[in-house]
């Protein structure tokens, strides 16, 4: 699934690179082949497009494919050797254990200069410079520098000759012309090595930007196995795409004002890659939720129809399909727009409209449902089934008459109306409620809720 993190660094690098007339490149790394399957690819250019980043604009390349370039790679681990750049390596972590006294101490350089060839089992190592340190410059941290003395002889090659991560992303970003690589801060610690690999190959560095890492309510860094991270499940629960962008640009970055609800295209325009707080960003799902209600109220009346269209159907809708009918929903949509949070929570406010029976809320049921409202329902039925239009305006007018009868504001008196109707204390406006549904599914409701008032009387 794709990361949120992952859909933060993708839009700062789709801003970069739409900014400045470039690239955004797209590159599938695939070598482990335990966590590569079709579907998680198709996964992450769906996901990617969903946001906005997708193969139609031509400020999109690829995607490229990292197991495609194996003997490019391949290449690059001989060319580091021959130039004495690498060096094998025949030692075993028991040995290096044995030698150094313990575990956790880097490789000691020991093959430095045996001058071993290669064979199976020998890894190849990146010999360090032994001096002098190793600048990085980035565009979010400043330019950190770290120590080649304590930067150990790396691993570029396994023993059966297949390059390494770092080497193969080292290689893949020259042949791809990578000029910046902006990613999360999880990878400054292999930003030295890599720098040192693209020096060795006669490449100038990338300038890198390394974004501040994404963390929960607890400031906890945001883990897959312990929070909700993937962009599609934010979407599949209702969150539109334009909020989510919009979230996710905010999250380490701002625009320098008081505004926080823009279109993409004016946050790309106001992007600045170098005004990246390098603080932890807090992903705050209410905040979030916040900017999707925002949204929704936005759409039009015909894009809050559409965009609630998946879940008026099964599995998420509760009715029976023939009972669904579209126009009322067209009518009911609108008052819904202006209360809902999330996209998904669309069918709990319209099912009493489809449903033969409304929904029993046990919770809703015992909160309006006290003593003395059977002579409310009563009254509210007997005066309900003459009056004469039945439009929300005269149906607001017969519950008001009932309230004062007695002695109740009509927020009191439509309650247990309203749990009789709707099966919820909360929901779309009651009187309009009532006129959507008629006369005769409404009285047929009180009918209900006062027969059940009496069981358990």
């Amino acid at each position: 699934m794709f990361h949120v993190g992952g859909a933060r660094s993708a839009l700062y690098n789709w801003a970069v690179a739409r900014q400045s007339g470039g690239m955004f490149v797209l590159r599938i790394e695939d070598t482990d082949a335990a966590r590569n399957k079709p579907e998680w690819i198709d996964g992450i250019i769906n996901a990617l497009a969903a946001i906005g980043i997708h193969g139609e604009d031509p400020a999109f390349e690829g995607p490229y494919f990292q197991s495609h370039n194996a003997d490019r790679h391949r290449e690059a681990a001989q060319q580091l050797f021959e130039a004495g750049r690498a060096y094998y390596c025949d030692c075993t972590r028991e040995q290096l254990k044995e030698r150094t006294g313990s575990e956790h101490l880097g490789y000691d350089g020991f093959c430095r200069d045996r001058g071993l060839a290669f064979e199976e089992g020998r890894a190849l190592r990146f010999r360090t410079p032994d001096d002098g340190e190793t600048v990085v410059v980035d565009l979010v941290r400043g330019e950190p520098a770290f120590p080649n003395n304590a930067i150990e002889d790396f691993v570029i090659a396994r023993g059966d000759g297949s390059p390494v991560f770092l080497l193969a992303n080292v290689v893949d970003d020259l042949d791809e012309g990578i000029t910046q690589v902006i990613r999360g801060e999880e990878h400054l610690s292999n930003t030295p090595k890599q720098q040192l690999l693209w020096e060795a190959l006669g490449a100038e560095p990338p300038v890198w930007a390394h974004l501040p890492v994404i963390v929960n309510e607890k400031r906890q860094k945001l883990s897959k196995r312990r929070d909700k991270v993937a962009l599609e499940d934010y979407l599949a629960e209702g969150f539109l795409p334009e909020a989510m962008v919009n979230y996710l640009m905010l999250l380490g970055w701002g625009p320098g004002d008081d505004r926080e609800i823009m279109p993409y295209e004016e946050l790309e325009q106001l992007f600045r890659i170098e005004d990246v707080n390098t603080a932890p960003a807090f992903f705050d799902v209410k905040k979030l939720t916040a900017f999707n209600g925002d949204y929704i109220r936005a759409l039009s009346a015909e894009q809050f129809a559409a965009a609630c269209a998946p879940w008026l159907v099964a599995p998420y809708a509760p009715w029976r399909p023939e009972a669904f009918d579209k126009d009322v929903f067209e009518v009911a949509a609108p008052l819904a727009q202006t209360r809902l949070p999330l996209l998904s929570e669309i069918t709990g406010y319209v099912d009493f409209l489809f449903l033969d029976e409304p929904v029993e809320d046990e919770a809703s049921w015992n909160k309006a449902m006290k003593a003395g409202v059977d002579g409310i329902l009563s009254d509210a039925r007997s005066e309900l089934a003459v009056v004469e239009e039945w439009r929300a305006d005269d149906l607001k007018a017969v519950v008001l008459a009932v309230g004062v009868k007695h002695g109740l504001k009509l927020g009191k008196a439509q309650a247990p109306i309203r749990v009789a109707v709707t099966g919820r204390t909360i929901g779309l406006p009651l009187f309009e409620s009532m006129e959507l549904l008629g006369r005769d599914r409404v009285l047929a409701r009180l009918d209900a809720a006062a027969g059940k008032l009496a069981a358990q009387a």
